[in-house]
């Protein structure tokens, strides 16, 4: 057993959505690593209501049962892999929601991120890097930017092309080097 924990988070619970490919691709790459162990986190499992909670997460006084459990879910990962389709020129509404609803639980972690769309979706990225900060998940530079017209058969089969293969490589090896060290000042912290 690897000691970091990993989540790989599927930002779109639209129905029909790609986001399901592209994930399930990044947990296959991910899954011969020594150095990690990569989760599937898919939000359609997690059904969390607009934002409900009265006091602002980073007080940690949650009061619903949902984000009870939303918190303790992601309390025990070191790293997460945000899968986020392009919605308007930003990232989903439904991973906005649930990375709104936690605070502490974010904090001195590290995260990279996956991203699809027409462009590749890299104004979602783009966003969620300045959530991220605020949030203080430190970010690693290499991503992953999947085109609708090149990575995916008729718009909607995930099909990505071969040089992404390398770039993932280089994506998982940069996150786990920020998480294993972040883990470290969590450890100091506590």
């Amino acid at each position: 057993m690897a000691d970091l924990k990993i989540a790989v988070i599927l930002g779109s619970t639209r129905p029909g959505r790609n986001g399901k490919g592209v994930a399930d691709w990044v947990v296959s790459k991910a899954a011969g690593r020594s150095g990690a162990d990569y989760t599937l986190i898919d939000l359609v499992d997690y059904p969390l209501p607009h934002l409900d909670e009265a006091a602002p997460a980073s007080m940690g006084q949650y009061a619903g049962d949902h984000t009870k459990n939303w918190a303790t879910t992601i309390a025990g990962f070191d790293g997460f892999v945000f899968v986020t389709p392009e919605y308007n020129h930003s990232t989903s509404g439904v991973l906005k929601n649930a990375i709104d609803y936690l605070y502490g639980e974010w904090n001195n972690k590290a995260a990279a991120f996956v991203s699809y769309g027409a462009l590749g979706g890299a104004r979602a990225i783009e966003h969620l890097r300045a959530i991220s900060s605020e949030l203080q998940i430190a970010h690693v530079r290499q991503q992953l930017s999947f085109s609708l017209f090149s990575d995916f058969e008729n718009f909607s089969t995930f099909a990505p092309q071969a040089l992404h293969d390398d770039a993932a490589i280089t994506l998982f090896d940069q996150l786990e080097a920020w998480a294993r060290a972040l883990k470290g000042v969590r450890g100091q912290a506590a």
